[in-house]
């Protein structure tokens, strides 16, 4: 409860305080009404009583203060609460009291308005039809439903006494009356109540009521419906049913169901009809229920279907009937249904089924392929351990011979389905019948399925009467079908392709469906291949590029031309799908061999990324190799120097730092400023990382590459910007530049040991010429820095020439 303070308004205008308490809302002692009470908290005395008025009295302020007039009283209370939590909960309180005493006096106003004289309903006779229909149909809303249901099923004779006077009406052919009854009846049964459709379709009512619905004054003539139930509806026992709740529920469900789709189908709304269909379900599953349970019934139906004294119109009731007692076990749970088809499957459907499906009348065979669906919906494992189970059976194999029959315009697609579940590899279990189903279909009936494309297709392209001529016509559908399962096939066990669809040519021969004129046939075909590629086995593209498997779609498609339908559509895409798999094999096959005949169609999209992707395959194949040869000093320049290379510039500037020391320090003694201006000076370097001698600083030239000196840097201009392509003339003369006396010297004979690493030397200075020339092609950019640049390296590669012939001329004065 909440503590609370009570507060009045005086006659002043001030509020007086009451007292401290705690709020309930609950019955008060003496009275049927909720009431809000406050309770003093010292002596527990009561502080306040008022009755939940169910008018907008109450105002709530500043969240902790409820104040309201006293109607009664005249007086205004408050109740100011020490916690806004309390305050908002008694409010939501009593707002909902209010809705719900404001509902109910709105009910009870409406019911005592309407129907203040049905305390019972008026005596049915021929003069009382107005006010009845006036009652039921008139003056009845929602309100007053459940009432008029109460009255109706209180009063045990209002259905026999109305049905008396309908007699009379028929009778003295009084339309008037038949008119208000038949409103009358449709008013109660609008009425929905299930305790009353329960009565008027019982055995003893249901005609007569039936009756009084063909007088309908929307009609302009009568109806026959009784006539209709009675001479033209037989029901028909395929085995005697000897239990009459039975048979009394099995009529009744018909009439209803008559009664829901014909007699009142303009009339019922969607809550009439779902009530309606719940009496059928649960009639259905009486049924099936008292049936399964009479063991003595289900022995003799399997009795009387394995006999073969059975007539073969007795024989296909009793196929009927197995069907419809099947599918009205949709009725029960799962668990009851799974047990009855575990029950029937031991009496022996399945076999009964392999015998039906061998009868010449298609309509039995589909109502078997029926069956077998059945069981497949509710657990496809119950049909393959049968198959699996049993060695020898033919089941499968009239499956199979199924799909290849014309079945006109039935559902031969039925077979399809079922051979599909069968195959399916997405089941949550039975993996390893599965597998032995797989093994079995493929080594026994793929070959079928196959030999029939073979046969239906003309041997040559366009000539479409061969296949008549040979006597078979096989329908379109059916090779359609064929070639759907293929597909499916493949793409759930994609590992059996290489054994079941290469080895034994059944791609080439489904292929034959090119040579059909149904355009629908042939896109069937490039589906096919299509799916064969979506495997992505190596082995697969060999034996496709091998066999040439292309060639025909390749010739529908350009005997196709520029129209655009679904068989350009299923060409394009296979085409893409090569295209973005990287099928390297494929794209090289297809553009080799076919590009001629593509050439035409370039302005296609496809076609231009198909032509693109092989170039660009062309040129990932071997771009190392053909850069090297082409150029030889990118080669040396992508990579670094040998261990032998790194060796023979080490030991050579190490001699010729020994050599150059001995000189230098002669010459420091003769010019000792030019030497110091020479230390100030930072050394340069070479490009393998060896600091050059002080030698290298002379002004004698005797370089591989002889420069003349450039006095002015300012003056300096690069040359012209080149084009790539003359990267290698210019190397060319570069090297034939680089020849000197000093080179000249190295080949002599005394020099043959060091020409092999001179030779060396020569790529390493192409590797700096070609630097050079990269330098030479920024220069735009940058002309100062390119500038610079080069006249850096053109400085070194003297410096180090200069410092090779010094020390060949000290080796030389040694000797």
């Amino acid at each position: 409860m909440q503590r609370v303070k009570v507060y009045h308004l005086n006659e002043d205008g001030k509020w007086d305080d009451r007292g401290t308490g705690h709020v309930s809302i609950d019955y008060v002692e003496r009275s049927e009404e909720l009431s809000l009470c406050v309770i003093d908290e010292e002596d527990n005395e009561t502080l306040l009583v008022h009755p939940i008025n169910p008018e907008d009295i109450y105002r709530k302020q500043e969240d902790t203060i409820i104040s309201w007039r006293d109607p009664e009283r005249s007086t205004e209370l408050a109740l100011s609460f020490q916690e806004t939590a309390g305050c908002s909960y008694v409010w939501d309180q009593i707002c909902t009291m209010q809705r719900n005493l404001h509902f109910s006096s709105l009910n009870s106003e409406t019911f005592h308005s309407l129907n203040s004289e049905l305390r019972e309903l008026p005596a049915v006779e021929l003069t009382t039809l107005p006010l009845i229909l006036k009652v039921i149909v008139t003056e009845s809303g929602i309100t007053d439903q459940m009432r008029l249901t109460e009255l109706i099923l209180k009063d045990h004779g209002f259905f026999r006494n109305l049905m008396g006077v309908f007699k009379i009406c028929e009778d003295l052919e009084n339309v008037d009356g038949l008119h208000m009854i038949f409103n009358i009846v449709k008013g109660i049964i609008l009425l929905n109540s299930s305790q009353i459709l329960e009565k008027i379709f019982g055995d003893e009512l249901i005609m007569e009521i039936i009756g009084c619905l063909e007088y309908d004054p929307g009609v302009a003539h009568s109806q026959h419906h009784r006539n209709f139930l009675k001479e033209h509806v037989v029901f028909k026992e395929a085995i005697p049913i000897k239990d009459p709740l039975v048979l009394s529920k099995i009529h009744q469900t018909y009439r209803i169901g008559y009664l829901k789709d014909v007699v009142l189908a303009r009339v019922l709304d969607d809550a009439i009809v779902a009530n309606l269909n719940s009496v059928i379900h649960a009639n259905n599953a009486i049924v099936v229920s008292l049936l399964k349970d009479d063991s003595t019934f289900i022995q003799e139906l399997f009795a009387r279907l394995r006999s073969p004294s059975t007539s073969m119109e007795s024989k296909k009731n009793l196929v009927y009937f197995l069907h419809e007692f099947c599918s009205l076990s949709k009725s029960l749970q799962v668990v009851q249904q799974l047990r009855l088809f575990r029950d029937l499957i031991n009496e022996g459907i399945f076999h009964v089924i392999e015998e039906v499906l061998q009868i010449p009348d298609k309509k039995l065979v589909l109502t078997g392929t029926d069956i077998l669906i059945l069981f497949l919906t509710q657990d496809p494992n119950l049909l393959r351990s049968y198959i699996v189970r049993t060695e020898g059976t033919p089941l499968l194999g009239l499956l199979v011979k199924g799909m290849m029959e014309d079945f006109g315009d039935k559902m031969h697609c039925q077979f399809l389905e079922i051979i599909r579940t069968l195959l399916d590899a997405n089941a949550l279990s039975g993996g390893a019948q599965r597998a032995n189903i797989m093994d079995i279909f493929y080594e026994k009936h793929l070959p079928e399925l196959v030999d029939v494309i073979t046969a239906s297709c003309p041997e040559k392209s366009g000539n479409t009467s061969e296949g008549a001529s040979r006597g078979i016509r096989t329908k379109p559908e059916v090779l359609l079908n064929i070639c759907e399962l293929l597909c499916f096939c493949i793409m759930q066990d994609s590992s059996r392709t290489k054994c079941s669809f290469l080895q034994n040519n059944v791609a080439e021969k489904v292929l034959h469906l090119t040579r059909r004129k149904e355009k629908y046939l042939v896109v069937a075909g490039i589906r096919f291949v299509r799916t064969l590629l979506s495997v992505h086995d190596d082995y697969v593209q060999n034996y496709v590029v091998k066999n040439n498997m292309l060639k025909p779609i390749i010739d529908v498609f350009i005997a196709n031309g520029n129209r655009y339908n679904l068989l350009n559509s299923a060409v394009l895409d296979l085409l893409e799908h090569i295209r973005k798999g990287n099928a390297t094999l494929l794209l090289k096959y297809i553009v080799d061999t076919f590009w001629d005949q593509l050439a035409p169609f370039q302005c296609l999209t496809s076609i231009q990324a198909f032509k693109v992707k092989y170039e660009q395959c062309l040129e990932n194949a071997g771009p190392k190799s053909t850069a090297d040869a082409v150029d030889p000093r990118r080669r040396v320049d992508e990579r670094a120097l040998d261990k032998e290379e790194e060796d023979y510039f080490n030991e050579d500037s190490t001699d010729s730092d020994e050599e150059d020391s001995a000189s230098a320090s002669n010459t420091e003694k003769e010019k000792p400023a030019s030497s110091n201006i020479q230390e100030e000076q930072p050394k340069p370097h070479l490009s393998n990382g060896v600091a050059a001698s002080p030698a290298s600083s002379s002004p004698r030239s005797g370089g591989l590459v002889d420069y003349e000196y450039d006095e002015d840097d300012e003056e300096y201009k690069p040359p012209p910007r080149k084009q790539p392509e003359a990267s290698e003339e210019e190397g060319e003369l570069l090297s034939l530049k680089r020849k000197s006396p000093c080179v000249e010297r190295e080949q002599e004979p005394s020099k043959k040991p060091r020409l092999g690493k001179n030779s060396k030397r020569e790529n390493v200075f192409a590797v700096l010429c070609s630097t050079l020339s990269h330098a030479v092609l920024t220069g735009k950019k940058s002309p100062g820095s390119a500038g610079s640049a080069v006249r850096s390296i053109v400085a070194k590669e003297p410096e180090d020439s200069r410092s090779s012939e010094e020390k060949n001329n000290n080796s030389s004065r040694e000797n």
